[in-house]
């Protein structure tokens, strides 16, 4: 048997992680989510394009079969760390599309976290009703 080649990338956002591979796609290139076809993971079209961004701005759709193993986190956490996972791999596959990913933003890792919560407060900011008497 040959050992199929394919590229390999993590992408994070909030508590989700994808770890996307890149394999030459044949006839009809697919996304794999979790063992699930794209569109019965990501029921949801917004989370579909976030999803597919990165190949049609450097239009390599359908050049590529896309296998990812996501966790952690929300169905759209989970999306934009599919999308992030997808950035980087291109980038392994082909370092020439790295100006045009940043440009459009691509390869950012978006750094926001739920903040904790705080002692006294309801929510990490949010305080309980004051009442005068």
């Amino acid at each position: 048997m040959t050992e199929m080649h394919y590229y390999e990338a993590v992408g994070r956002r909030k508590s989700a992680t994808a770890r996307v591979r890149l394999y030459p796609a044949g006839e009809t290139a697919e996304i794999i989510v979790n063992g699930k076809p794209m569109t019965e993971y990501f029921p949801r079209m917004q989370d579909q394009l976030r999803l597919t961004e990165p190949l049609k701005l450097v239009e390599m759709e359908g050049k590529f079969n896309v296998s990812v193993l996501a966790k952690g986190g929300g169905i759209s956490g989970q999306a934009d760390a599919v999308r992030l996972g997808i950035a980087r791999a291109l980038i392994v596959a082909d370092p020439t599309l790295r100006p045009t990913l940043k440009k459009a933003g691509m390869l950012t890792r978006d750094a926001r976290e739920k903040e904790r919560k705080k002692p006294g407060l309801k929510r990490a900011r949010k305080a309980p009703q004051y009442t005068k008497r």
